[in-house]
């Protein structure tokens, strides 16, 4: 994933510094849950889908904000950190759909698994209809089966992650730098995997908190 995608948008902070104490952590956590579930209850109660819409559209154009922020320090596989995880994807992919493509394509034909069914996405899959992949995704977290969701987004970060070592492979003895960076990306990816498919697990016992 790349560097930038591993924080939210900025913003003013004075809102956020009102809901949560900056040396807070017991709290931080607490409100991070809180909110988490609450965005959730909310936005699937809403049968007409059109809140669920709307959430995938504001965060592709806008990223995320201050509340979103207190889901990136929330352990990995809890609620908070899975919509975190999400969130990253997303951002990830729209932000760059030219290498997402790329990397899945090549972890696609690399990879033998059912992970390239399980994910969904066209074959070959290209750029645009990768960002629609992935807000498809999000959007089914919110009106679908929320295990169904993370489980897909695990199965494309494997594949993706497939791409990336092979391609690091390819550069290793020409583009060291780039070689590297890939790798880091792969290794990255497969941990956001494990901590997603883990996540569902979690959501179809109704432990996931």
């Amino acid at each position: 994933m790349p560097e930038q995608h591993h924080r939210p948008v900025r913003r003013p902070s004075s809102a956020f510094d009102n809901i949560v104490g900056a040396h807070d952590p017991a709290e931080e956590t607490r409100v991070a849950h809180a909110t988490a579930s609450a965005l959730l209850t909310r936005v699937r109660a809403d049968e007409s889908g059109v809140s669920a819409d709307r959430l995938v559209a504001f965060t592709s154009e806008h990223g995320i904000d201050e509340i979103a922020e207190l889901w990136s320090k929330a352990a990995p596989r809890t609620l908070p950190g899975a919509l975190w995880r999400l969130y990253l994807l997303q951002l990830a992919i729209h932000g760059d759909p030219e290498t997402s493509a790329l990397l899945y394509e090549r972890g696609r034909v690399e990879l033998p698994s059912v992970d390239a069914a399980i994910a969904g996405a066209p074959v070959p899959a290209n750029p645009d209809e990768l960002v629609a992949l992935i807000d498809t995704i999000l959007r089914g977290a919110f009106r679908g089966d929320f295990a169904v969701a993370l489980e897909r987004a695990a199965a494309f970060c494997r594949i993706q992650a497939s791409g990336a070592t092979h391609l690091a492979d390819d550069y290793e003895s020409t583009e060291p730098g780039r070689a590297s960076e890939l790798t880091t990306r792969a290794l990255r990816l497969s941990s956001y995997a494990q901590d997603l498919s883990a996540a569902s697990t979690l959501w179809r016992s109704g432990t996931l908190s």
